[in-house]
């Protein structure tokens, strides 16, 4: 598993969800909806601190991370986010 995140969802976080150094996102497997690859499920987020990390990625301080107990959803994916221009919001691309 690979998590990548753009210089363009890093500004989105931090201009949208107000996080700062310090502060930690999670990316999770969640029911409902879909992604390029899943059926059923999609992908979300919550600002809390890691537990048991399988993954981690750290912009100016902050931590994106993904936990060992989401194995399940991210395994054997690289997980792009970038920003959508049209939408403003942040796009989950599994590769």
């Amino acid at each position: 598993m690979k998590l990548i995140v753009t210089d363009d969802a890093h500004k989105w976080f931090v201009e949208e969800l107000g996080i700062e150094s310090g502060d930690f996102v999670r990316f999770f497997g969640k029911y409902g909806g879909s992604t390029n690859v899943h059926v059923g499920f999609s992908t979300g987020i919550q600002l809390v601190e890691p537990e048991n990390p399988l993954i981690t990625t750290v912009i100016d301080g902050i931590t994106y991370f993904v936990e060992q107990s989401d194995d399940w959803f991210f395994t054997d994916y690289t997980l792009t986010i970038d920003r959508d221009d049209l939408l403003n919001e942040p796009n989950f691309t599994y590769a």
